[in-house]
Protein backbone atom coordinates (compact mmCIF):
# COMPACT_ATOMS: atom_id res chain seq x y z
CA UNK A 1 0.00 0.00 0.00
CA UNK A 2 2.88 2.30 0.47
CA UNK A 3 6.79 2.09 0.05
CA UNK A 4 7.46 2.11 3.58
CA UNK A 5 5.65 -0.63 4.00
CA UNK A 6 7.32 -4.39 5.55
CA UNK A 7 3.59 -6.18 5.14
CA UNK A 8 1.85 -6.78 2.30
CA UNK A 9 -1.78 -8.57 2.12
CA UNK A 10 -2.29 -12.02 -0.10
CA UNK A 11 -4.88 -11.17 -2.39
CA UNK A 12 -5.65 -14.53 -3.95
CA UNK A 13 -9.30 -15.89 -3.49
CA UNK A 14 -8.77 -18.75 -1.08
CA UNK A 15 -5.25 -17.65 0.19
CA UNK A 16 -1.66 -19.31 -0.71
CA UNK A 17 0.25 -22.64 0.87
CA UNK A 18 3.46 -22.67 2.50
CA UNK A 19 6.31 -22.67 0.01
CA UNK A 20 4.82 -20.55 -2.42
CA UNK A 21 7.40 -17.87 -4.17
CA UNK A 22 6.69 -14.59 -5.44
CA UNK A 23 8.20 -13.05 -8.80
CA UNK A 24 10.35 -11.16 -5.78
CA UNK A 25 12.01 -14.35 -4.58
CA UNK A 26 10.07 -13.95 -1.29
CA UNK A 27 8.68 -17.40 -0.10
CA UNK A 28 5.95 -18.07 1.67
CA UNK A 29 7.07 -19.79 5.15
CA UNK A 30 3.59 -20.50 6.43
CA UNK A 31 0.19 -20.67 4.53
CA UNK A 32 -1.67 -16.54 4.58
CA UNK A 33 -5.44 -16.88 4.16
CA UNK A 34 -6.89 -14.35 1.71
CA UNK A 35 -6.70 -10.58 2.88
CA UNK A 36 -3.95 -11.53 5.71
CA UNK A 37 -0.42 -9.83 6.00
CA UNK A 38 2.99 -11.49 5.04
CA UNK A 39 6.34 -10.16 6.08
CA UNK A 40 8.13 -8.41 3.30
CA UNK A 41 11.38 -8.50 6.07
CA UNK A 42 12.64 -9.91 8.64
CA UNK A 43 10.79 -7.71 11.98
CA UNK A 44 12.57 -8.42 14.89
CA UNK A 45 10.81 -8.41 18.52
CA UNK A 46 10.02 -4.43 19.37
CA UNK A 47 10.26 -3.30 15.65
CA UNK A 48 7.26 -1.43 13.83
CA UNK A 49 5.30 -3.27 11.47
CA UNK A 50 3.83 -0.66 8.59
CA UNK A 51 1.15 -0.86 6.38
CA UNK A 52 0.03 2.55 4.71
CA UNK A 53 2.63 3.57 5.56
CA UNK A 54 1.71 3.84 9.55
CA UNK A 55 2.75 2.09 11.99
CA UNK A 56 -0.47 -0.35 12.91
CA UNK A 57 1.69 -2.61 15.38
CA UNK A 58 4.86 -4.09 17.39
CA UNK A 59 6.23 -7.13 16.65
CA UNK A 60 5.71 -9.19 20.29
CA UNK A 61 8.47 -11.87 18.82
CA UNK A 62 11.09 -11.66 15.95
CA UNK A 63 9.22 -12.32 12.75
CA UNK A 64 11.15 -14.03 9.68
CA UNK A 65 10.23 -12.45 5.85
CA UNK A 66 7.62 -14.78 4.54
CA UNK A 67 5.82 -15.42 7.43
CA UNK A 68 1.90 -15.04 8.30
CA UNK A 69 1.57 -11.28 10.21
CA UNK A 70 -1.62 -11.62 12.52
CA UNK A 71 -3.16 -9.89 15.14
CA UNK A 72 -1.64 -12.44 18.10
CA UNK A 73 1.95 -11.40 16.84
CA UNK A 74 1.34 -7.64 16.91
CA UNK A 75 0.90 -5.29 20.22
CA UNK A 76 -1.22 -2.28 19.01
CA UNK A 77 0.60 0.97 19.26
CA UNK A 78 -0.64 3.55 21.54
CA UNK A 79 -3.13 5.84 20.35
CA UNK A 80 -2.44 9.61 19.05
CA UNK A 81 -2.71 12.48 21.32
CA UNK A 82 -5.24 14.81 20.94
CA UNK A 83 -2.62 17.57 21.84
CA UNK A 84 -0.50 18.97 19.40
CA UNK A 85 -2.45 17.40 16.31
CA UNK A 86 -1.87 19.63 12.78
CA UNK A 87 -4.32 21.93 12.27
CA UNK A 88 -5.64 22.69 8.66
CA UNK A 89 -1.71 22.04 7.37
CA UNK A 90 -2.90 20.09 4.39
CA UNK A 91 -2.69 22.51 1.43
CA UNK A 92 -3.83 20.61 -1.80
CA UNK A 93 -4.66 21.88 -5.58
CA UNK A 94 -8.35 22.58 -5.27
CA UNK A 95 -10.02 20.16 -7.79
CA UNK A 96 -11.43 21.75 -11.11
CA UNK A 97 -15.46 22.35 -10.66
CA UNK A 98 -17.21 18.99 -11.93
CA UNK A 99 -20.63 20.38 -14.07
CA UNK A 100 -23.28 19.38 -16.18
CA UNK A 101 -24.44 16.57 -14.35
CA UNK A 102 -27.91 16.35 -13.02
CA UNK A 103 -30.58 13.54 -11.71
CA UNK A 104 -34.27 13.82 -11.70
CA UNK A 105 -35.19 14.50 -7.82
CA UNK A 106 -37.96 15.56 -5.74
CA UNK A 107 -37.72 19.33 -5.05
CA UNK A 108 -38.68 20.11 -1.66
CA UNK A 109 -39.82 23.86 -0.33
CA UNK A 110 -36.70 24.04 1.90
CA UNK A 111 -34.51 23.44 -0.48
CA UNK A 112 -33.62 19.52 -0.10
CA UNK A 113 -34.34 17.39 -2.68
CA UNK A 114 -35.00 13.68 -2.28
CA UNK A 115 -34.42 10.60 -4.27
CA UNK A 116 -37.31 8.93 -3.67
CA UNK A 117 -41.67 9.99 -2.88
CA UNK A 118 -42.71 8.37 0.50
CA UNK A 119 -45.01 8.92 3.13
CA UNK A 120 -43.03 8.59 6.76
CA UNK A 121 -44.66 7.74 9.74
CA UNK A 122 -42.94 9.25 13.04
CA UNK A 123 -43.75 7.62 16.35
CA UNK A 124 -43.51 9.63 19.99
CA UNK A 125 -42.96 5.78 21.81
CA UNK A 126 -42.05 2.43 21.25
CA UNK A 127 -45.84 1.45 22.47
CA UNK A 128 -47.28 2.64 19.34
CA UNK A 129 -44.83 0.67 16.82
CA UNK A 130 -47.50 -2.56 16.62
CA UNK A 131 -50.15 -0.21 15.96
CA UNK A 132 -48.39 1.26 13.31
CA UNK A 133 -46.80 -1.44 11.66
CA UNK A 134 -50.51 -3.03 11.39
CA UNK A 135 -51.24 0.62 9.79
CA UNK A 136 -48.53 0.58 7.22
CA UNK A 137 -49.53 -2.87 6.07
CA UNK A 138 -53.50 -1.64 5.74
CA UNK A 139 -51.73 1.88 3.81
CA UNK A 140 -50.36 -0.19 1.27
CA UNK A 141 -53.01 -2.75 0.46
CA UNK A 142 -55.99 -0.04 0.03
CA UNK A 143 -54.86 3.59 -0.23
CA UNK A 144 -51.10 3.08 -2.16
CA UNK A 145 -52.53 1.67 -5.40
CA UNK A 146 -54.65 4.90 -5.84
CA UNK A 147 -51.62 6.63 -5.35
CA UNK A 148 -49.07 5.55 -8.10
CA UNK A 149 -46.28 8.33 -7.78
CA UNK A 150 -45.91 7.55 -4.17
CA UNK A 151 -42.94 5.04 -3.69
CA UNK A 152 -44.06 3.47 -0.23
CA UNK A 153 -44.86 4.14 3.37
CA UNK A 154 -42.55 3.73 6.09
CA UNK A 155 -42.48 3.26 9.68
CA UNK A 156 -39.45 5.58 11.81
CA UNK A 157 -39.75 3.09 14.81
CA UNK A 158 -37.44 2.99 17.52
CA UNK A 159 -37.33 2.18 21.79
CA UNK A 160 -36.76 5.80 22.96
CA UNK A 161 -39.76 8.20 24.37
CA UNK A 162 -41.23 6.64 27.82
CA UNK A 163 -38.76 5.01 31.01
CA UNK A 164 -36.39 7.39 30.28
CA UNK A 165 -34.44 10.20 32.11
CA UNK A 166 -36.23 12.76 29.23
CA UNK A 167 -33.86 15.79 30.64
CA UNK A 168 -31.16 14.24 31.35
CA UNK A 169 -28.28 16.22 29.78
CA UNK A 170 -27.68 14.44 26.64
CA UNK A 171 -31.65 13.37 26.22
CA UNK A 172 -31.10 16.12 23.03
CA UNK A 173 -29.61 13.81 21.29
CA UNK A 174 -31.65 11.02 20.46
CA UNK A 175 -35.17 13.50 20.59
CA UNK A 176 -33.35 15.78 17.56
CA UNK A 177 -32.24 12.47 15.71
CA UNK A 178 -36.35 11.49 15.23
CA UNK A 179 -37.42 15.16 15.29
CA UNK A 180 -34.42 15.12 11.55
CA UNK A 181 -35.70 11.61 10.57
CA UNK A 182 -39.20 13.02 10.03
CA UNK A 183 -37.49 15.68 8.05
CA UNK A 184 -35.17 13.52 5.84
CA UNK A 185 -35.77 15.17 2.19
CA UNK A 186 -37.12 11.43 0.69
CA UNK A 187 -40.45 12.67 2.87
CA UNK A 188 -40.90 15.18 0.65
CA UNK A 189 -41.86 17.67 3.69
CA UNK A 190 -44.97 15.77 5.29
CA UNK A 191 -45.11 15.09 8.90
CA UNK A 192 -46.77 12.63 9.91
CA UNK A 193 -47.20 11.57 14.09
CA UNK A 194 -48.64 8.46 15.64
CA UNK A 195 -48.50 9.15 19.91
CA UNK A 196 -49.57 7.07 22.44
CA UNK A 197 -50.56 10.19 24.78
CA UNK A 198 -49.22 9.33 28.12
CA UNK A 199 -45.31 9.09 27.45
CA UNK A 200 -42.56 10.78 28.21
CA UNK A 201 -41.55 12.44 24.73
CA UNK A 202 -45.22 14.90 23.98
CA UNK A 203 -45.53 15.54 20.39
CA UNK A 204 -45.01 18.97 21.08
CA UNK A 205 -41.41 18.22 22.36
CA UNK A 206 -40.60 15.92 19.27
CA UNK A 207 -41.59 18.71 16.73
CA UNK A 208 -42.00 21.91 18.39
CA UNK A 209 -42.98 24.94 17.05
CA UNK A 210 -41.44 26.12 13.57
CA UNK A 211 -39.49 23.08 13.43
CA UNK A 212 -41.73 21.87 10.27
CA UNK A 213 -40.62 24.07 7.64
CA UNK A 214 -42.95 22.84 4.88
CA UNK A 215 -45.95 22.58 7.32
CA UNK A 216 -45.24 26.49 7.14
CA UNK A 217 -44.64 27.39 3.67
CA UNK A 218 -47.65 25.26 3.15
CA UNK A 219 -49.92 27.12 5.49
CA UNK A 220 -50.64 24.29 7.63
CA UNK A 221 -48.62 25.28 10.74
CA UNK A 222 -50.82 22.22 12.68
CA UNK A 223 -48.66 19.70 13.51
CA UNK A 224 -50.22 16.10 12.13
CA UNK A 225 -50.69 14.10 15.32
CA UNK A 226 -52.98 10.97 16.08
CA UNK A 227 -53.18 9.85 19.69
CA UNK A 228 -53.95 6.40 20.71
CA UNK A 229 -55.44 7.66 23.80
CA UNK A 230 -57.62 10.01 22.62
CA UNK A 231 -61.30 9.55 23.79
CA UNK A 232 -62.69 9.57 20.16
CA UNK A 233 -61.11 6.19 19.98
CA UNK A 234 -63.24 3.46 20.80
CA UNK A 235 -61.29 0.17 20.03
CA UNK A 236 -58.56 -0.66 17.51
CA UNK A 237 -59.99 -0.24 14.52
CA UNK A 238 -60.98 3.04 15.12
CA UNK A 239 -57.32 3.90 15.64
CA UNK A 240 -56.34 2.28 12.71
CA UNK A 241 -58.83 4.39 10.53
CA UNK A 242 -57.84 7.43 12.13
CA UNK A 243 -54.06 7.12 10.90
CA UNK A 244 -55.65 6.05 7.67
CA UNK A 245 -57.71 9.32 7.29
CA UNK A 246 -54.28 11.00 7.75
CA UNK A 247 -52.09 9.33 5.85
CA UNK A 248 -54.26 9.67 2.95
CA UNK A 249 -53.89 13.36 3.18
CA UNK A 250 -50.37 12.92 2.81
CA UNK A 251 -50.63 10.21 0.32
CA UNK A 252 -52.96 13.24 -1.95
CA UNK A 253 -49.87 15.82 -1.78
CA UNK A 254 -47.23 13.41 -2.02
CA UNK A 255 -49.04 12.14 -5.30
CA UNK A 256 -48.69 15.32 -6.84
CA UNK A 257 -45.31 15.90 -7.61
CA UNK A 258 -43.28 14.98 -9.73
CA UNK A 259 -39.44 14.22 -10.36
CA UNK A 260 -37.57 17.09 -12.00
CA UNK A 261 -34.19 17.91 -13.21
CA UNK A 262 -31.61 19.14 -10.35
CA UNK A 263 -27.93 19.78 -10.29
CA UNK A 264 -25.75 17.06 -8.60
CA UNK A 265 -24.99 19.42 -6.20
CA UNK A 266 -28.31 18.14 -4.81
CA UNK A 267 -26.97 15.32 -3.69
CA UNK A 268 -26.20 14.32 -0.15
CA UNK A 269 -24.34 11.20 0.15
CA UNK A 270 -23.61 9.13 3.09
CA UNK A 271 -20.57 6.75 3.21
CA UNK A 272 -19.79 4.09 5.27
CA UNK A 273 -18.37 0.50 5.53
CA UNK A 274 -19.67 -2.72 7.64
CA UNK A 275 -18.12 -6.16 7.45
CA UNK A 276 -14.96 -5.07 6.46
CA UNK A 277 -11.87 -6.65 5.81
CA UNK A 278 -8.05 -5.86 4.46
CA UNK A 279 -9.10 -5.71 1.14
CA UNK A 280 -11.95 -3.07 2.16
CA UNK A 281 -9.26 -0.29 2.47
CA UNK A 282 -7.15 -1.53 -0.86
CA UNK A 283 -10.22 -1.44 -3.07
CA UNK A 284 -13.74 -0.51 -2.19
CA UNK A 285 -12.87 2.23 -0.09
CA UNK A 286 -10.58 4.02 -1.92
CA UNK A 287 -12.90 3.91 -5.12
CA UNK A 288 -15.80 5.42 -2.85
CA UNK A 289 -12.95 8.14 -1.82
CA UNK A 290 -12.34 8.96 -5.81
CA UNK A 291 -16.34 9.21 -6.20
CA UNK A 292 -16.44 11.31 -2.96
CA UNK A 293 -13.91 13.40 -4.82
CA UNK A 294 -16.48 13.72 -7.81
CA UNK A 295 -19.07 14.27 -6.03
CA UNK A 296 -17.41 17.62 -3.91
CA UNK A 297 -16.52 18.82 -7.21
CA UNK A 298 -19.79 18.35 -8.87
CA UNK A 299 -20.78 20.41 -5.58
CA UNK A 300 -22.56 17.83 -3.38
CA UNK A 301 -22.80 16.87 0.11
CA UNK A 302 -20.91 13.57 1.36
CA UNK A 303 -20.71 12.55 4.73
CA UNK A 304 -18.03 10.67 6.08
CA UNK A 305 -18.75 8.87 9.79
CA UNK A 306 -17.68 6.36 12.43
CA UNK A 307 -15.84 8.23 15.75
CA UNK A 308 -14.59 4.66 16.38
CA UNK A 309 -13.32 4.32 13.19
CA UNK A 310 -11.57 7.33 12.47
CA UNK A 311 -9.74 7.65 15.78
CA UNK A 312 -6.81 6.55 14.78
CA UNK A 313 -6.64 8.71 12.16
CA UNK A 314 -7.42 11.85 14.03
CA UNK A 315 -3.88 13.20 12.62
CA UNK A 316 -4.80 13.06 8.93
CA UNK A 317 -8.28 14.85 9.47
CA UNK A 318 -7.32 17.68 11.39
CA UNK A 319 -4.43 18.04 8.68
CA UNK A 320 -7.12 17.78 5.98
CA UNK A 321 -10.11 20.27 8.25
CA UNK A 322 -10.32 23.39 6.30
CA UNK A 323 -10.36 25.98 9.51
CA UNK A 324 -9.02 25.78 12.81
CA UNK A 325 -12.50 25.34 13.86
CA UNK A 326 -13.29 22.58 11.95
CA UNK A 327 -9.79 20.41 13.54
CA UNK A 328 -11.56 21.84 16.93
CA UNK A 329 -14.60 20.07 16.27
CA UNK A 330 -13.11 16.68 15.45
CA UNK A 331 -11.00 16.35 18.35
CA UNK A 332 -14.17 17.51 20.60
CA UNK A 333 -15.81 14.35 19.23
CA UNK A 334 -12.32 12.07 19.59
CA UNK A 335 -12.15 13.33 23.59
CA UNK A 336 -16.14 12.01 24.01
CA UNK A 337 -15.16 9.11 22.40
CA UNK A 338 -11.78 8.43 24.83
CA UNK A 339 -14.01 10.11 28.22
CA UNK A 340 -16.70 6.94 27.27
CA UNK A 341 -13.89 4.18 26.98
CA UNK A 342 -12.60 5.48 30.20
CA UNK A 343 -15.89 5.48 31.58
CA UNK A 344 -16.36 2.01 30.66
CA UNK A 345 -13.48 0.85 31.48
CA UNK A 346 -12.72 -0.60 28.03
CA UNK A 347 -9.98 0.58 25.13
CA UNK A 348 -10.62 0.95 21.67
CA UNK A 349 -9.63 -2.91 20.88
CA UNK A 350 -12.86 -4.15 21.55
CA UNK A 351 -13.89 -2.45 17.85
CA UNK A 352 -12.42 -5.18 15.34
CA UNK A 353 -15.16 -7.96 15.13
CA UNK A 354 -14.24 -11.56 15.13
CA UNK A 355 -15.30 -11.21 10.93
CA UNK A 356 -12.59 -8.34 10.44
CA UNK A 357 -9.91 -10.31 11.91
CA UNK A 358 -11.17 -13.42 9.63
CA UNK A 359 -10.93 -10.75 7.05
CA UNK A 360 -7.63 -9.50 7.61
CA UNK A 361 -7.79 -6.73 10.13
CA UNK A 362 -5.10 -6.99 13.05
CA UNK A 363 -6.92 -4.26 14.95
CA UNK A 364 -8.43 -1.04 15.05
CA UNK A 365 -4.84 1.14 13.64
CA UNK A 366 -5.42 -0.75 10.52
CA UNK A 367 -9.10 -1.10 10.58
CA UNK A 368 -8.87 3.11 10.70
CA UNK A 369 -6.18 3.34 7.80
CA UNK A 370 -8.71 1.69 5.36
CA UNK A 371 -11.63 3.22 6.60
CA UNK A 372 -11.11 6.90 6.51
CA UNK A 373 -10.22 6.90 2.95
CA UNK A 374 -13.51 6.69 1.88
CA UNK A 375 -13.42 10.58 2.50
CA UNK A 376 -11.27 11.29 -0.69
CA UNK A 377 -8.68 13.80 -0.82
CA UNK A 378 -11.05 17.25 -0.12
CA UNK A 379 -10.79 19.33 2.70
CA UNK A 380 -13.26 18.29 5.74
CA UNK A 381 -15.39 21.19 5.49
CA UNK A 382 -17.63 20.73 8.85
CA UNK A 383 -18.33 18.77 11.57
CA UNK A 384 -21.71 17.13 12.95
CA UNK A 385 -22.85 16.11 16.27
CA UNK A 386 -24.92 12.97 16.69
CA UNK A 387 -28.35 13.60 15.31
CA UNK A 388 -27.76 17.02 13.99
CA UNK A 389 -29.40 17.94 10.52
CA UNK A 390 -26.84 19.62 7.70
CA UNK A 391 -28.05 23.63 7.73
CA UNK A 392 -28.96 23.60 11.20
CA UNK A 393 -27.73 26.29 13.56
CA UNK A 394 -24.12 26.18 13.79
CA UNK A 395 -23.76 23.16 11.13
CA UNK A 396 -22.05 22.79 7.62
CA UNK A 397 -24.18 22.71 4.52
CA UNK A 398 -21.80 21.40 1.73
CA UNK A 399 -18.79 19.89 0.92
CA UNK A 400 -17.11 16.87 3.01
CA UNK A 401 -18.65 16.71 6.67
CA UNK A 402 -17.80 14.72 8.97
CA UNK A 403 -21.27 13.49 11.06
CA UNK A 404 -19.86 12.22 14.01
CA UNK A 405 -21.78 8.63 14.61
CA UNK A 406 -20.56 5.25 16.26
CA UNK A 407 -19.47 2.65 14.12
CA UNK A 408 -22.50 0.26 14.39
CA UNK A 409 -23.78 0.11 10.93
CA UNK A 410 -27.39 0.93 11.93
CA UNK A 411 -27.20 3.27 14.20
CA UNK A 412 -24.42 4.63 11.78
CA UNK A 413 -27.14 4.83 9.08
CA UNK A 414 -29.88 6.18 11.43
CA UNK A 415 -27.72 9.24 12.40
CA UNK A 416 -26.59 9.86 8.56
CA UNK A 417 -30.50 9.68 7.50
CA UNK A 418 -31.07 12.35 10.49
CA UNK A 419 -28.42 14.20 9.21
CA UNK A 420 -30.48 14.12 5.79
CA UNK A 421 -28.75 12.35 3.49
CA UNK A 422 -30.74 11.25 0.25
CA UNK A 423 -28.26 8.25 -0.92
CA UNK A 424 -25.95 5.43 0.85
CA UNK A 425 -23.36 3.94 -0.32
CA UNK A 426 -22.24 1.20 1.93
CA UNK A 427 -19.22 -1.05 1.72
CA UNK A 428 -17.96 -4.51 2.64
CA UNK A 429 -15.36 -7.69 2.60
CA UNK A 430 -17.14 -10.14 4.96
CA UNK A 431 -20.83 -9.39 3.82
CA UNK A 432 -23.97 -7.75 4.84
CA UNK A 433 -27.49 -7.38 3.82
CA UNK A 434 -27.38 -3.94 5.23
CA UNK A 435 -30.15 -1.99 3.81
CA UNK A 436 -32.48 1.33 5.01
CA UNK A 437 -36.39 1.61 4.48
CA UNK A 438 -36.02 5.12 3.53
CA UNK A 439 -32.71 5.49 1.44
CA UNK A 440 -31.80 3.76 -1.09
CA UNK A 441 -28.31 1.75 -0.17
CA UNK A 442 -25.68 1.17 -3.00
CA UNK A 443 -23.62 -2.18 -2.30
CA UNK A 444 -20.09 -2.30 -2.81
CA UNK A 445 -18.00 -5.85 -2.15
CA UNK A 446 -14.60 -5.40 -1.67
CA UNK A 447 -13.61 -8.92 -3.24
CA UNK A 448 -14.26 -10.97 -6.36
CA UNK A 449 -15.21 -14.04 -4.39
CA UNK A 450 -18.15 -11.85 -2.44
CA UNK A 451 -19.08 -10.21 -5.28
CA UNK A 452 -19.57 -13.86 -7.03
CA UNK A 453 -21.01 -15.25 -4.40
CA UNK A 454 -23.34 -12.67 -3.43
CA UNK A 455 -24.20 -11.96 -6.87
CA UNK A 456 -27.68 -10.42 -6.14
CA UNK A 457 -26.63 -8.67 -3.33
CA UNK A 458 -23.38 -6.41 -4.33
CA UNK A 459 -24.31 -3.60 -6.48
CA UNK A 460 -20.70 -3.39 -7.60
CA UNK A 461 -17.77 -5.39 -7.71
CA UNK A 462 -14.35 -3.11 -6.77
CA UNK A 463 -12.75 -6.80 -6.25
CA UNK A 464 -11.35 -5.79 -9.61
CA UNK A 465 -9.14 -3.76 -8.24
CA UNK A 466 -7.17 -6.03 -6.79
CA UNK A 467 -7.44 -8.80 -9.52
CA UNK A 468 -6.29 -5.67 -12.14
CA UNK A 469 -8.76 -5.75 -13.99
CA UNK A 470 -10.06 -2.21 -13.24
CA UNK A 471 -8.60 0.77 -11.25
CA UNK A 472 -9.41 2.48 -8.76
CA UNK A 473 -10.86 5.86 -10.69
CA UNK A 474 -12.68 3.68 -12.41
CA UNK A 475 -14.67 2.01 -10.20
CA UNK A 476 -15.23 5.40 -8.43
CA UNK A 477 -16.39 6.70 -11.65
CA UNK A 478 -18.78 4.23 -12.43
CA UNK A 479 -20.07 4.47 -8.54
CA UNK A 480 -20.38 8.16 -9.44
CA UNK A 481 -22.32 7.27 -12.31
CA UNK A 482 -24.90 4.89 -10.63
CA UNK A 483 -25.18 7.40 -8.13
CA UNK A 484 -26.99 9.46 -10.38
CA UNK A 485 -28.89 6.85 -11.92
CA UNK A 486 -30.00 5.63 -9.01
CA UNK A 487 -31.06 8.94 -7.22
CA UNK A 488 -33.42 9.05 -10.40
CA UNK A 489 -35.10 6.33 -10.02
CA UNK A 490 -33.90 4.54 -13.01
CA UNK A 491 -31.70 2.44 -11.11
CA UNK A 492 -32.81 -0.11 -8.41
CA UNK A 493 -30.55 -1.20 -6.02
CA UNK A 494 -30.39 -4.67 -4.61
CA UNK A 495 -31.69 -3.73 -1.31
CA UNK A 496 -34.37 -2.05 -2.63
CA UNK A 497 -35.58 -4.60 -5.23
CA UNK A 498 -35.38 -7.80 -1.36
CA UNK A 499 -36.81 -4.87 0.34
CA UNK A 500 -34.21 -5.66 3.27
CA UNK A 501 -33.95 -2.91 6.07
CA UNK A 502 -33.19 -3.18 9.57
CA UNK A 503 -35.04 -1.30 12.70
CA UNK A 504 -33.55 2.27 12.90
CA UNK A 505 -30.74 2.62 15.91
CA UNK A 506 -30.51 5.47 18.50
CA UNK A 507 -27.76 6.89 19.79
CA UNK A 508 -28.18 7.28 23.62
CA UNK A 509 -25.03 8.26 24.92
CA UNK A 510 -26.19 8.58 28.44
CA UNK A 511 -27.63 5.67 30.62
CA UNK A 512 -31.19 5.45 30.96
CA UNK A 513 -33.28 5.22 34.04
Amino acid sequence: MDERDNVAIVANDGGLPAGTVFACGLALRDRVPQGHKVALADLPVGSAVRRYGVTIGVAESDIAAGSWVHERLLRMPEARSLDGLPVATARTQPLPPLDGHVFDGYRNADGTVGTRNLLAISSTVQCVTGVIDYAVRRIREELLPRFPNVDDVVSLEHAYGCGVAIDAPDAPVPIRTLRNLALNPNFGGEVMVVSLGCEKLQPERLMPAGTIPIADLRGDAQLDVVCLQDDAHVGFESMIESILRSAERHLERLNARRREPCPASDLVVGVQCGGSDAFSGLTANPAVGHMTDLLVRAGATVMFSEVTEVRDAIDQLTARAATPEVAAALVEQMAWYDAYLARGGVDRSANTTPGNKKGGLSNIVEKAMGSIVKSGSAPVAGVLAPGQRLGEAGAPRKGLVFAATPASDFVCGTLQMAAGMNLHVFTTGRGTPYGLAAVPVVKVATRNDLARRWHDLMDVNAGRIASGEATIEDVGRELFELLLEVASGRRETWAERWKLHNSLALFNPAPVT
